[in-house]
């Protein structure tokens, strides 16, 4: 775990527990689908830091246009320049920064995915978005049919939400 990482987000995001909880979920079921599908350390650890920056954006969106105003679109324009500042700070190496970078201007973006990290980003994203939404069992299902394409993370899906 990227203890480093996890602190400067929680402080980030201090006083905001549902903020905090959801990037931790995301960050847990990215990391297991990652270690389940055999992911390289290199690509493991640019997931990790995107799974837990990936929407580093939301509070920027929120101070712009207010709270319950931001959409995945916002977080895609104000997350990156964030990221690649806290990232930077402390001491990521430039190729890992500019792919957390990619990752976190198209982590709702479902086109054009160039990459299993990319992939996993969204399939873990989708998983705790679904729970915390409250969504209903079809669109989860036609979620699953579009986003999904890693082995675990379809088996994970189906078996949270008894698909």
């Amino acid at each position: 775990m990227n203890v480093k990482l996890v602190d400067a987000m929680t402080r980030y995001f201090s006083g905001d527990p549902k903020r905090i909880s959801h990037f931790m979920k995301v960050c847990a079921y990215a990391v297991y689908i990652g270690e389940s599908e055999g992911l390289d350390p290199t690509t493991l650890h640019i997931l990790e830091a995107a799974a837990l920056v990936h929407d580093i954006g939301v509070k920027k969106s929120e101070e712009i246009h207010g709270r319950g105003v931001y959409d995945g679109k916002k977080q895609e324009k104000y997350g990156p320049p964030l990221a690649e500042a806290m990232l930077r700070e402390l001491g990521e190496d430039e190729a890992t920064i500019q792919r957390v970078s990619y990752l976190v201007s198209r982590h709702h973006t479902y086109s054009d995915v160039d990459g299993i990290d990319y992939r996993i980003l969204l399939e873990a994203d989708f998983i705790v978005n679904a729970y915390e939404d409250e969504r209903p069992v079809d669109f989860i299902r036609t979620g699953r049919d579009i986003v999904f394409q890693t082995k675990t993370g379809i088996a994970i899906v189906n078996e949270i939400f008894n698909l």
